[in-house]
């Protein structure tokens, strides 16, 4: 069914507790494995339902933050998706009590019970009104940040469509650009201040109620971390920190050569890797999507028929407006089996990132919800679900041309070493959230103070050119640290595997895909440190991982 097709009826809150009630007793009441598992595909078509009208509302609000209709249904899910959440856990913990178990688990799997044990522990019923106001405080940002208007050049911008200016090939006009999105940012730096101050403090009482000593153990297992932790993080930080920042300041002396920049790199220069700019895709935005149809038809079998599905059903929306929620995103809408892809062209070679990136999810996500009937195995961490995205970006590079015409190479360039270049960033927002969330009384003042510290160890290569703003608060920007607390560091592992898997092509590539896939099909079906080396890939916070792939990163740069 077409994405606008897709019928949309809020909720009946009553009939959906009801329903939870009886399906929670009657996974109590059952007899059997069988009678218990009939229970549960119950509950499966029953959750199908519930999950499309979220999605549906979620959708349609952030296409049009401004449509009055979707900002009421998704300040209805804000207030009742914690009610949702906590009837959901008490049907999961029927299930998880069931005396069927065993036999269970041979259905459903191991790793469904351990991700209902870990949700266990990330909800009560005590937190629900806390829940509630978290949700307001994040759609607050949210809002302010899509409905973001910055004066440049005579005409008005949000800040994705201000992207093509930041990365200009003039570098008079990127500092004029990096100046006006500065000047909005100082203008909502206060309010950001305060919802972010208000988040922190909601978090903290949370994670007290539930009788955890900070949010940082509570948000591991909100994130759904089943068989690593924090000790893992910190270590594999430690390990960034020893080796990729030796590679990366090789690649910012390289940047510094290429665009004959003699008073080093400041922040006007941050993303641009090329004198000639960053290459732009060819042609309008449909036509960078029948591309991307072609390309997946050359890929495989499996890919081809996937893109076609998107393409058919309209599952696409990838245009820049006004008024449109920032960013980019795949999420899934259960009834119609329909991955949905969001986006946000510019113009930018981060269009075909949406082709490839977001796509990578997209797939993963239409060949496991087509063929697998237990649900439980398409619940994988996000640390899994971005392998499969930022490894599609390298798979796909051998089709570049496609889209880039005779700067295909520099796309390759810009893309490998931006690649790496991210790993030290998204350990700097993870390690802030650590000190942020273990020392909850810090001030605003303080803990912008402390991600200029960050700054200075992660990114020493950047010169902030006097902009304050940008060196003490440029994680205003970033919404995973409002969205979701502890997500950003899944990029960075998963930017390990990716890379790993961008190694291996070289020599192998039918090999790398073909574990590609196999990955992909796994999904939820064991736990992620067993299924790594199951598909050809190390452990990023193992020992001896980044130091490994380093070297074999270097002798490509």
């Amino acid at each position: 069914m077409k994405f606008k097709d897709m019928p949309y009826t809020r909720p009946d809150m009553k009939a959906v507790e009801a329903t939870y009630k009886k399906l929670t007793q009657e996974q109590r009441d059952a007899k059997s494995a069988e009678e218990a598992f009939a229970v549960h595909k119950k509950y499966y078509e029953f959750s199908d339902d519930l999950g499309t009208a979220f999605e549906l509302a979620m959708i349609r609000h952030t296409i049009d933050t401004a449509d009055e209709f979707y900002d009421k249904e998704n300040d209805f899910f804000d207030e009742v998706s914690p009610l949702i959440s906590n009837w959901d856990n008490a049907y999961k913990k029927a299930l998880y009590e069931s005396p069927f178990r065993p036999e269970l688990e041979k259905i459903i799997g191991k790793v469904a019970f351990k991700n209902i044990e870990v949700a266990l522990k990330a909800f009560d019923e005590s937190i629900i009104d806390l829940m509630q106001e978290e949700n307001a405080l994040v759609s607050r940002y949210d809002k302010l940040i899509a409905s973001a208007k910055i004066e440049f050049e005579g005409e008005t911008y949000n800040l994705s469509m201000m992207r093509p200016f930041l990365t200009d090939v003039d570098r008079s006009r990127r500092k004029a650009a990096w100046a006006a999105v500065s000047a909005y940012m100082e203008s909502v730096t206060g309010e950001i201040d305060d919802i972010y101050d208000r988040l922190v403090k909601n978090r903290t009482e949370q994670a007290h109620r539930m009788g955890y000593k900070d949010f940082v153990e509570l948000g591991y297992y909100r994130m759904g971390r089943n068989c690593y932790g924090r000790e893992d993080v910190e270590n594999f930080r430690k390990q960034v920190k020893e080796s990729f920042m030796p590679l990366v300041k090789k690649i910012q002396k390289n940047i510094e050569q290429r665009l004959e920049i003699k008073d080093g790199l400041k922040l006007y220069d941050y993303d641009v890797y090329l004198k000639e700019g960053s290459p732009k895709p060819i042609g309008t935005p449909e036509e960078i999507l029948e591309k991307g149809r072609r390309l997946y038809h050359e890929l495989s079998t499996e890919t081809g028929v996937f893109f076609d599905f998107m393409m058919e059903n309209e599952l696409f929306d990838v245009l820049g407006r006004k008024n449109k929620q920032q960013g980019g995103y795949m999420t899934y809408i259960p009834k119609y089996k329909s991955p949905f892809i969001f986006a946000n062209f510019n113009g930018t070679e981060g269009d075909v990132d949406v082709i490839t990136h977001e796509s990578g999810h997209a797939f993963q996500g239409y060949i496991v919800g087509n063929n697998e009937e237990i649900r439980e195995f398409a619940e994988i961490g996000m640390e899994t679900a971005e392998i499969h995205s930022m490894s599609m970006e390298y798979f796909t590079e051998p089709w570049m041309e496609m889209f880039f015409g005779d700067r295909a190479d520099d796309y390759r360039t810009l893309h490998l070493e931006s690649g790496i270049s991210f790993i030290p960033y998204g350990c700097m927002v993870d390690e802030f959230q650590h000190i942020v969330y273990s020392h909850p009384e810090m001030s605003p003042a303080e803990r912008k103070e402390t991600w200029k510290k960050l700054e200075h160890i992660y990114r020493p290569h950047i010169d902030f050119d006097g902009s304050i703003i940008m060196e003490e608060a440029y994680w205003q920007r970033q919404g995973h640290i409002f969205q979701v607390p502890f997500y950003y560091i899944d990029y960075v592992l998963a930017s390990v595997c990716a890379l790993q898997f961008a190694v291996r092509m070289k020599e192998d590539y039918k090999g790398a895909w073909a574990d590609y896939l196999k990955l992909c099909g796994m999904s939820a079906k064991d736990f992620y440190v067993n299924m790594l080396p199951q598909c050809g890939l190390n452990v990023p916070f193992a020992d001896g991982t980044v130091s490994a792939l380093v070297a074999a990163l270097s002798k490509r740069i």
